[in-house]
Protein backbone atom coordinates (compact mmCIF):
# COMPACT_ATOMS: atom_id res chain seq x y z
CA UNK A 1 0.00 0.00 0.00
CA UNK A 2 1.47 3.38 -1.31
CA UNK A 3 1.07 6.25 1.35
CA UNK A 4 1.62 9.91 0.11
CA UNK A 5 3.91 12.46 2.11
CA UNK A 6 3.06 15.37 3.88
CA UNK A 7 4.33 18.22 2.63
CA UNK A 8 6.48 18.99 5.34
CA UNK A 9 8.00 15.61 5.80
CA UNK A 10 8.59 15.30 2.26
CA UNK A 11 10.16 18.74 2.68
CA UNK A 12 12.54 17.75 6.09
CA UNK A 13 13.19 14.84 3.51
CA UNK A 14 14.34 16.93 0.86
CA UNK A 15 16.97 18.76 2.96
CA UNK A 16 18.43 16.10 4.99
CA UNK A 17 19.45 14.27 1.67
CA UNK A 18 20.71 17.54 -0.01
CA UNK A 19 22.79 18.36 3.50
CA UNK A 20 26.27 17.50 4.08
CA UNK A 21 24.97 15.86 7.47
CA UNK A 22 22.43 14.14 5.34
CA UNK A 23 25.14 12.35 3.64
CA UNK A 24 27.60 11.55 6.79
CA UNK A 25 24.63 10.01 8.09
CA UNK A 26 24.51 7.90 5.07
CA UNK A 27 21.90 4.41 5.72
CA UNK A 28 21.21 5.14 9.07
CA UNK A 29 19.31 8.11 8.11
CA UNK A 30 17.38 6.47 4.95
CA UNK A 31 16.44 3.93 7.56
CA UNK A 32 14.99 6.81 9.90
CA UNK A 33 13.03 8.02 6.69
CA UNK A 34 11.48 4.86 5.81
CA UNK A 35 9.86 4.47 9.36
CA UNK A 36 8.83 8.25 9.05
CA UNK A 37 7.18 7.67 6.02
CA UNK A 38 5.65 4.75 6.78
CA UNK A 39 4.55 6.67 9.91
CA UNK A 40 2.99 9.73 8.46
CA UNK A 41 -0.85 9.71 7.90
CA UNK A 42 -2.26 9.94 4.65
CA UNK A 43 -3.51 13.45 3.61
CA UNK A 44 -6.25 13.42 1.38
CA UNK A 45 -8.00 16.60 0.52
CA UNK A 46 -10.96 16.35 -1.57
CA UNK A 47 -12.20 19.08 -4.01
CA UNK A 48 -15.65 18.28 -2.83
CA UNK A 49 -14.99 19.95 0.04
CA UNK A 50 -13.04 22.82 -0.68
CA UNK A 51 -15.72 23.72 -3.65
CA UNK A 52 -18.37 23.37 -0.20
CA UNK A 53 -16.06 25.69 1.74
CA UNK A 54 -16.41 27.96 -0.67
CA UNK A 55 -19.36 28.28 -1.69
CA UNK A 56 -20.69 28.35 2.21
CA UNK A 57 -18.56 31.25 2.18
CA UNK A 58 -19.80 33.08 -0.44
CA UNK A 59 -23.55 32.35 1.18
CA UNK A 60 -22.78 33.95 4.42
CA UNK A 61 -21.28 37.23 2.41
CA UNK A 62 -24.38 37.36 0.18
CA UNK A 63 -26.56 37.25 3.28
CA UNK A 64 -24.44 39.45 5.09
CA UNK A 65 -25.16 42.14 1.86
CA UNK A 66 -28.57 40.79 2.08
CA UNK A 67 -29.41 41.53 5.82
CA UNK A 68 -27.25 45.24 6.07
CA UNK A 69 -29.69 45.70 3.20
CA UNK A 70 -32.73 44.58 4.89
CA UNK A 71 -31.97 46.29 8.01
CA UNK A 72 -31.31 49.83 6.03
CA UNK A 73 -34.68 49.76 4.83
CA UNK A 74 -36.56 48.52 7.79
CA UNK A 75 -34.99 51.48 9.82
CA UNK A 76 -35.24 54.25 7.52
CA UNK A 77 -31.53 54.38 7.21
CA UNK A 78 -31.13 54.77 3.35
CA UNK A 79 -29.87 58.57 3.24
CA UNK A 80 -32.51 60.25 0.98
CA UNK A 81 -31.42 62.85 -2.22
CA UNK A 82 -30.44 66.20 -1.64
CA UNK A 83 -32.92 67.99 -3.07
CA UNK A 84 -36.33 65.63 -1.98
CA UNK A 85 -39.71 67.74 -1.25
CA UNK A 86 -40.62 64.59 1.13
CA UNK A 87 -39.28 64.10 4.43
CA UNK A 88 -40.01 61.60 7.19
CA UNK A 89 -40.18 63.59 10.54
CA UNK A 90 -40.88 61.52 12.98
CA UNK A 91 -42.74 57.65 13.04
CA UNK A 92 -44.04 55.49 15.72
CA UNK A 93 -44.72 51.71 15.90
CA UNK A 94 -48.69 51.47 17.00
CA UNK A 95 -48.83 47.76 16.43
CA UNK A 96 -46.43 44.64 15.30
CA UNK A 97 -46.67 46.16 11.86
CA UNK A 98 -48.88 49.30 12.04
CA UNK A 99 -46.69 52.64 12.40
CA UNK A 100 -47.70 56.51 12.43
CA UNK A 101 -45.29 58.53 10.46
CA UNK A 102 -45.41 62.28 10.33
CA UNK A 103 -44.18 63.18 6.62
CA UNK A 104 -43.06 67.09 5.67
CA UNK A 105 -44.11 68.20 2.62
CA UNK A 106 -42.86 71.67 1.64
CA UNK A 107 -44.12 73.72 4.68
CA UNK A 108 -47.10 71.22 5.60
CA UNK A 109 -46.83 67.91 7.56
CA UNK A 110 -49.09 65.18 7.31
CA UNK A 111 -49.95 62.24 9.91
CA UNK A 112 -50.03 59.60 8.12
CA UNK A 113 -51.32 55.80 9.24
CA UNK A 114 -49.21 52.86 7.34
CA UNK A 115 -50.31 48.97 7.61
CA UNK A 116 -49.13 46.30 5.12
CA UNK A 117 -52.15 46.98 3.41
CA UNK A 118 -52.51 50.07 2.74
CA UNK A 119 -51.48 53.80 3.77
CA UNK A 120 -53.97 56.53 5.54
CA UNK A 121 -53.76 60.53 5.82
CA UNK A 122 -54.91 60.82 9.53
CA UNK A 123 -53.79 64.72 9.62
CA UNK A 124 -52.66 67.98 7.90
CA UNK A 125 -51.46 70.50 9.50
CA UNK A 126 -49.08 73.68 8.59
CA UNK A 127 -45.38 72.97 9.71
CA UNK A 128 -44.21 74.36 13.46
CA UNK A 129 -42.96 77.62 13.77
CA UNK A 130 -40.67 75.63 16.64
CA UNK A 131 -39.78 72.92 14.70
CA UNK A 132 -36.07 72.42 13.76
CA UNK A 133 -35.22 72.93 10.26
CA UNK A 134 -33.33 70.72 8.63
CA UNK A 135 -30.76 71.50 5.95
CA UNK A 136 -30.21 68.84 3.16
CA UNK A 137 -26.48 67.91 4.16
CA UNK A 138 -24.11 66.48 0.93
CA UNK A 139 -22.46 62.96 1.71
CA UNK A 140 -19.12 63.85 2.95
CA UNK A 141 -17.66 61.75 0.49
CA UNK A 142 -19.17 64.05 -2.57
CA UNK A 143 -17.88 67.31 -0.91
CA UNK A 144 -14.58 65.98 -0.78
CA UNK A 145 -14.59 64.65 -4.49
CA UNK A 146 -16.05 67.89 -5.47
CA UNK A 147 -13.26 69.42 -3.33
CA UNK A 148 -10.40 67.30 -4.90
CA UNK A 149 -11.54 68.37 -8.61
CA UNK A 150 -10.88 71.70 -8.00
CA UNK A 151 -7.31 71.52 -6.56
CA UNK A 152 -6.81 69.32 -9.64
CA UNK A 153 -8.00 71.86 -11.78
CA UNK A 154 -6.79 75.05 -10.11
CA UNK A 155 -2.88 74.89 -10.80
Amino acid sequence: MLRRLQPATALAFVFITASPLGHALGSASASARASAAAAAPVVSSSSFFQLLQVVLALAFVLALIFGAAWLMRRFSLVPGGVNNRLRVVSGVMVGPKERVVIVEMDDTWLVVGVTPQNVSLLHTRPRPADAPLVQPVAAPFAGKLAELMKKRRAP
